[in-house]
């Protein structure tokens, strides 16, 4: 059972780093999907996918935190979020655990962010051998202004 004070993440890979979003936020991950190009849309826009009929927009996590892209021979996989118009898909490196984390372990964004993943992270949590960076899914689902 778990204890008042702690949160339950579903965790996931992008590059090097850990990232958290709260379990009752996610509907569902899934492996690669195919994907329909959607064109003239926002850079973080990666395409719609077919999720048992439902069309859903998938955004590249890596794109949306300015990270450097993915290498064309890896494949991403989703993370289904609900968002108040909606599902969207994330799509990240790698899946992980979930994991209860205890709230009095709360501290604020790493003060080696920068840019637009500062805005993005809410803060993070200590985990054994790692940081786990807690990602604003309101925020991070808008986009960005296109260039």
């Amino acid at each position: 059972m778990t204890t008042p004070t702690a949160k339950q993440f579903c965790t996931f890979q992008l590059a090097h780093l850990t990232f958290g979003i709260e379990v009752d936020r996610v509907q569902e991950v899934i492996r690669t999907l195919p994907m329909t190009v959607v064109p003239l849309a926002n850079d973080v826009v990666r395409g719609l996918i077919n999720l048992r009929g439902q069309i859903v927009t998938a955004l590249d996590l890596r794109r949306r935190l300015s990270l450097e892209p993915r290498a064309d021979d890896e494949q991403p996989m989703n993370i289904v979020v609900r968002t108040s118009t909606g599902e969207l898909s994330l799509l990240v490196d790698a899946i992980g655990d979930v994991v209860d984390v205890d709230e009095a372990t709360f501290e604020g964004p790493p003060e080696t962010l920068d840019g637009v993943a500062r805005e993005l992270i809410v803060g993070a949590y200590k985990l054994e051998g790692k940081l786990l960076l807690v990602l604003d899914t309101d925020r991070a689902v808008q986009l960005p202004a296109m260039a």
